[in-house]
């Protein structure tokens, strides 16, 4: 215990720096806005903002995007709840008794109470990981090229499980992300690898293209088609912010609940923020003894809910940094900031970079503090925002989109990479294609082709290493587990009924 207050005393001291300060409001601020504005999530933003962190130091770079990513959560809940649109997909189901309450009267207190209990999950998710992070890393040094691909497959086996819609569609996904990732020179021989005699394609294609064409080029396009007519705005103004006494009792069981449920979920690979949520709202139907209130303006369907997802926002954080693996896009996107910094993410981050570790999650609390003050003030600028026509608004945001692609390596074909990767992801949206599961499988490819080659030469060609060593057999046992799961249709039918709002 001495060691973790000692190691949160050394983040604070980085974390409450002016410039780290100020880069954590930034952040924070971004995520708000991004969160509050319907159609461009926090993997758009910070696949945008990639280019700018280049000329960060690491600290404040990541900080930032971190700021980002939490403060997302925060903004979705505000359209969520006033005209029904959820700013981020983690929102979704806060939407549903949310906006019943704001067209009671009741505004204030959904928000209050999104606000409240976002603060706590956020402020005890964050706790867990400093507690988490230490014990993990340790057992992390115990990882060999086996058992790195091991938990690698894992992962990408638990994204098709926890991916919306199709498995089918999910797995050729990843398949696709596998590919794209092998584009480029083969390091062990030198040769290019599906460049089709373009020279700039010999260095592989860029994740910020990626990223930004799939994500951020593809939201604009799908946000485009949309009537401006369809866009109704709630302008009532909001009164009476503080939630009554009754609604402290009925919330705070169910923020304690979305907490820990949260906190579990923001671990696993492919889950996050949407599935903390949606499970957070499911679980306090069931155990509610009148269900039927639900959808009708009950609080606990907004206090469980925005807990959850925002504990999961910051638990998800844990396998990135203690492993090196990205357990969703966004935290995908943090391994290419890392990348970009020159810093190579996993366990040794903690030996070797102490004051960025920890600076990182002690300006998660600060980030909480600062949310928690500016939300609730700034809900008028928020609703005053959603009035500005999207056909003026995302032009702006396609031009900062080329800058910042341009930017990286003064490039123009990196641009045309990123119009034909927004495309591409125009399509998946029509297709009803996740294409969060492709960026894993872009992120994982060449990281798993490494360590499954390094096993193959450590053990001389025997490729029974993945199944003779005790830790890399029980994640293969664990995915093998998953993979049944998928097949068995009746849990299959389920999956798919968990999706289904009511």
């Amino acid at each position: 215990m001495e060691q973790l207050f000692a190691n949160l005393s050394l983040g604070f001291g980085v974390a409450l720096t002016m410039n780290n300060l100020l880069y954590c409001l930034i952040g924070c601020l971004l995520g708000t806005l991004i969160g509050v504005l319907p159609g461009i999530g926090p993997v758009a933003t910070i696949a945008m903002l990639l280019p700018a962190t280049f000329a960060l130091p690491p600290e404040s770079s990541l900080i930032m995007l971190a700021g980002i990513y939490y403060g997302a959560q925060y903004g979705g809940s505000t359209t969520a709840i006033l005209i029904n649109i959820p700013g981020e997909s983690s929102s979704v189901v806060t939407a549903l008794d949310g906006y019943q309450m704001a067209r009671q009267g009741r505004a204030g207190p959904a928000l209050a109470t999104a606000a409240l209990g976002s603060f706590f999950a956020g402020s005890v998710a964050t706790f867990l990981l400093a507690a988490a992070a230490p014990p993990l890393a340790q057992l992390a040094f115990k990882f060999g090229p086996a058992e790195y691909f091991s938990l690698m497959t894992l992962g990408l086996i638990a994204a098709v499980v926890l991916a919306h819609g199709s498995v089918i569609k999910a797995i050729a996904m990843i398949l696709l992300g596998l590919l794209l990732g092998l584009v480029g020179t083969d390091v062990n021989s030198g040769m290019a690898r599906f460049s089709f005699g373009v020279p700039e394609l010999s260095d592989g294609i860029g994740f910020v293209a990626v990223a930004m064409g799939v994500f951020g080029l593809a939201e604009i396009m799908k946000n485009l088609e949309q009537h401006e007519g369809e866009r109704e705005v709630f302008l009532n103004k909001v009164t009476h912010l503080w939630p009554s006494k009754q609604d402290f009792k009925d919330a705070t069981p169910a923020v304690l609940r979305g907490t820990a449920l949260g906190s579990l979920l923001g671990i696993l690979p492919g889950g996050g923020a949407v599935l903390a949520s949606f499970a957070a709202y499911t679980l306090e139907k069931k155990i509610a003894k009148d269900a039927s209130k639900f959808g009708k303006g009950d609080i606990r369907g907004v206090a469980s809910p925005e807990s959850a997802n925002n504990a999961a926002a910051q638990t998800s954080f844990i396998p990135l940094l203690t492993l090196g693996i990205p357990p969703n896009p966004v935290m995908a996107l943090m391994v290419g900031a890392m990348i970009i910094q020159g810093i190579q993410p996993g366990p040794q981050v903690m030996a070797e970079r102490p004051e960025l570790f920890w600076g990182m999650i002690a300006s998660m609390w600060v980030g909480n503090l600062m949310l928690v003050v500016l939300n609730l003030p700034l809900i008028g600028i928020w609703i005053k925002l959603l009035t500005v026509p999207y056909r003026l608004l995302y032009p702006a945001i396609l031009v900062f989109c080329a800058i910042g692609v341009y930017s990286l390596s003064n490039s123009p074909f990196d641009v045309v990479i990123t119009a034909g990767f927004g495309f591409l992801g125009y399509l998946f949206v029509k297709l009803e294609c996740e294409p969060a599961p492709l960026l894993l499988g872009f992120i994982l490819g060449p990281m798993m082709e490494e360590n499954l080659r390094r096993a193959m030469l450590l053990s001389r060609g025997d490729a029974s290493t993945f199944v003779t060593r005790p830790l890399s057999a029980f994640l293969l046992a664990v995915a093998a587990i998953l993979l049944i799961v998928i097949a068995l249709p009746a849990i299959r039918k389920k999956r798919e009924e968990a999706f289904v709002e009511d």
